[in-house]
């Protein structure tokens, strides 16, 4: 089971409290997969410029109950659903109220069991449904959950998952506010 909580935030005091992308993009370095996936850094030049185009961010946290003794190897089966159906749900949102949407950390969905064009310096096959996710653009999620929703994140131990595993996506945008 999943549920989402939602808070908005003004753009400027998200970026002021949350975001060093000199931090966070280096963090990103580490990842195999950094580089060689349109949804993971580095993203596209102006990104600082983009961000502050926005007034409002709609940061949504959605949990997730993990069943006990789940080994981590199945957390992103487990996950997946649940990023489906927020990336949607945000990509809706991104054509509704214009703006701009970020979804979650790890692998791309939307090329299925084909690999990934950027390693072959090829253009992204889906432009109109990546997205980067807020650490791909340097956002300290787990300051985000702290402060924001109270939440405190815990961490894979011994090789199982936590009981509660958690996404983090926004939605950039002009409006005072928006629902899912």
């Amino acid at each position: 089971m999943a549920t989402d909580t939602l808070r908005h935030i003004p753009v400027t005091e998200l970026m002021e409290r949350y975001r060093d992308a000199e931090r966070f993009i280096a963090l990103c370095r580490q990842c195999p997969e950094f580089n060689r996936q349109w949804s993971c850094p580095p993203v596209a030049p102006g990104i600082d410029r983009q961000l502050s185009r926005w007034h409002t961010a709609t940061v949504i946290a959605t949990r997730i109950d993990v069943p006990h003794a789940t080994p981590v190897a199945e957390a992103a089966l487990i996950m997946e659903p649940e990023r489906i159906r927020i990336e949607k749900k945000l990509l809706m949102l991104e054509r509704e109220h214009g703006g701009r949407a970020f979804t979650t950390v790890g692998r791309c969905l939307h090329c299925g069991d084909r690999p990934c064009t950027r390693p072959q310096g090829l253009p992204c096959r889906h432009p109109e449904l990546v997205r980067p996710s807020l650490e791909a653009v340097g956002f300290n999620l787990s300051a985000i959950l702290s402060d924001i929703f109270g939440i405190h994140l815990n961490w894979a131990s011994d090789g199982f998952c936590p009981p509660v595993l958690t996404l983090v996506t926004a939605l950039f945008h002009n409006q005072a506010a928006v629902s899912l």
